[in-house]
């Protein structure tokens, strides 16, 4: 699918973007692979590393919708991965992140259809789900945002598509590389904001992977949403220092005790597949099929039950203490 196709992604040089350009040159040969980002010392390092002929690296902001007009030019595929992720930050600075998350999501989706984009994908949260933060409710707008823009599309053929996940192992900001530093500088014990606390699990790849894999199913308008384990938080604290003590600390401001992917009140709209959800659009596309039951691959799906509601607590999937061990260190190869 990706063989000779232009791709480009914002905010290409976080961690996502770096696995998924090591996975698109090792599986693919893309014509053109564009790195679209607003830090030179980043793409510097990065090209470092990635310097096939096909690499591109633009410096620019998704605020600036001159810059993404132009850096779309002749892109068939766009994964938007840019945004302000920092919940603290976010609640410091609520017009940044506004106009990071909710402007460049308006820029993007315009740049994309006026270049004729034949494929979007964004990059979600689980905090986007029923949001306590300023994080998590510029994240809502954006998905509703790029749903919608299905509908704005007129003659053009550009499509776009949210995908939802939980928590990456080892990614920037996460709490595995968190704990990790506090254990190598002889830390006494480890924080633990609350003793009951879960998170959603996944890997990169296995992010990447999904990524990809949705390019293939999307038809426009879904947001899809893997099934992947949860995990205890003491119990990620006990695999990674089986000696330290845990020190409770109390929950941060606008963090939740557990997480959801699937809220309940969207539960009408929820489609289940064998290893993932499918979030169908609130609204009526005026051009297209409203069925997501049956994706662009002829996989089948059925409506869940009402009230179904896809939350880190009751997941029925937990990774145990060991499974933890191996999990993390899986995702650190």
């Amino acid at each position: 699918m990706f063989n000779n196709k232009s791709i480009l992604i914002t905010g290409g040089t976080g961690s996502f973007g770096k696995q998924y350009l090591r996975t698109i040159l090792d599986r693919y040969k893309p014509k053109k692979l564009i790195v679209y980002s607003r830090d030179e010392l980043k793409q510097f390092e990065m090209q470092q590393e990635f310097n096939d002929s096909c690499m591109r690296y633009f410096i620019g902001d998704v605020r600036d919708q001159d810059r993404l007009m132009q850096a779309m030019n002749g892109v068939d595929y766009v994964i938007h991965a840019a945004a302000l992720k920092q919940v603290p930050a976010a609640e410091y600075n609520p017009m940044e992140c506004i106009k990071t998350n909710i402007h460049g999501a308006e820029n993007v989706i315009r740049a994309a259809i006026e270049n004729d984009v034949q494929k979007v994908t964004a990059l979600s949260t689980d905090k986007a789900a029923n949001p306590i933060n300023l994080y998590g409710a510029t994240k809502l707008a954006s998905d509703k945002m790029f749903v919608a823009a299905n509908n704005m599309t007129g003659g053009h053929p550009t499509r776009f598509s949210v995908v939802r996940y939980g928590n990456v192992v080892g990614s920037r900001g996460s709490v595995v590389p968190f704990f990790q530093k506090l254990i190598d500088n002889g830390a006494s014990s480890l924080p633990i904001t609350h003793s009951e606390m879960t998170r959603f699990w996944i890997t990169l790849q296995q992010g990447v992977d999904f990524v990809l894999k949705n390019f293939e199913r999307m038809k426009g308008g879904e947001i899809f949403v893997p099934k992947i384990p949860s995990m205890r938080v003491v119990d990620l604290a006990t695999a990674m220092a089986p000696n330290l003590k845990q020190e409770i600390i109390g929950i941060r401001p606008g963090e939740k005790l557990h997480e959801i992917m699937c809220p309940r009140d969207d539960s009408h709209l929820t489609i289940e597949f064998d290893d993932h959800y499918v979030i169908g659009p609130s609204i009526t596309f005026h051009a297209g099929d409203n069925d997501f039951s049956l994706n662009a691959l002829g996989e089948k799906g059925s409506p869940v039950e009402t009230g179904h509601e896809y939350n880190s607590g009751t997941n029925p999937v937990f990774l145990s203490v060991e499974e933890l061990r191996e999990f993390n260190l899986h995702a650190q190869l």
